[in-house]
């Protein structure tokens, strides 16, 4: 018997990945209360391999607090089988935007609470969660399809494929924590000082064009394919996926024309890629 455990921050995209826990054939169940895991794990294992692959989404509201769920995980340690946890979490300011587009109620939010309060407070109760999760995935500017990637390259690592991750990104907002390589662009000149370009993105023609326009860039590009393509191949063996983060000062011209056509190249020379723009849509 395999228990999945989903849970993590709300606002982070527990339900897209108990949906695509319910695409691998897991048995999904949503919000057992963390006294009831214990148990529930027992009839899971002598349901006469009714119930093999089971994932349960927890959150919040169903950890009773931080003893009580300790108390939980401790006694999972005695059972058979396979336990693994995934914790999803997201930068406070991708939550607050989730939030306010859903226009639903943070289950920590009281009438007097912030938003952002009630998230440093749920992120204190799941501690024991994040702990012991075996794969931590920060959804900030995760894209569906790589939020699948990374939740298949832990369930179905044998039917998996080696997937590049490629990632841009704004320094003024951190580095992504996931990146295995991180690459600075801010040598190259910056289309925000171009008052017709500023809010343009690194997808627009006229800002790629800017940043490609005295060959400085391509030269760039060219070398950092070089170097991804001899490196790839080296991490395959021990891994199913590799991050590589393009960085400027925004997140919005440079990093993603450089990450965008790094992608397109590594695409070009037949290895699978993904590209997330994380900061492409903040405010200039």
């Amino acid at each position: 018997m395999e228990l999945l455990i989903i849970t993590g921050l709300s606002g982070a995209g527990k339900t897209r990945a108990a949906d695509i826990c319910e695409d691998l054939n897991y048995y999904c169940v949503d919000n057992l209360p963390a006294a009831l895991l214990p148990r529930f794990a027992e009839l899971c294992s002598v349901a006469g391999g009714r119930y093999e692959h089971v994932a349960l989404v927890m959150d919040v509201r169903s950890v009773g607090g931080e003893a009580e769920l300790r108390e939980a995980l401790t006694a999972l340690d005695g059972l058979e089988g396979v336990i693994r946890i995934i914790y999803l979490e997201a930068s406070p300011e991708a939550i607050l935007r989730r939030y306010k587009e859903s226009r639903r109620r943070h289950p920590l939010a009281g009438s007097s609470g912030s938003i952002r309060d009630a998230i440093g407070r749920e992120a204190a109760l799941l501690t024991p969660l994040r702990e012991r999760a075996d794969l931590v995935i920060d959804t900030s500017g995760m894209s569906l399809n790589l939020l699948k990637a990374r939740i298949r390259s832990l369930l179905t690592p044998d039917e998996e494929a080696f997937n590049v991750n490629v990632v841009s990104f704004g320094y003024k907002n951190g580095i992504p924590p996931e990146a295995d390589f991180v690459f600075d662009v801010r040598c190259l000149p910056n289309p925000y000082y171009e008052n017709a370009l500023r809010d343009l993105t690194g997808l627009d023609t006229a800002v790629t064009e800017y940043v490609f326009r005295d060959g400085e860039a391509q030269r760039l590009l060219d070398r950092l394919t070089e170097l991804m393509a001899y490196l790839i191949p080296l991490f395959e063996h021990d891994r199913t996926e590799l991050t590589v983060a393009i960085g400027c000062t925004g997140g919005h011209h440079r990093s993603v024309a450089i990450a965008q056509a790094l992608a397109d190249a590594l695409e070009a020379r037949a290895f699978s890629v993904s590209v997330v723009h994380r900061d492409k849509e903040r405010a200039v």
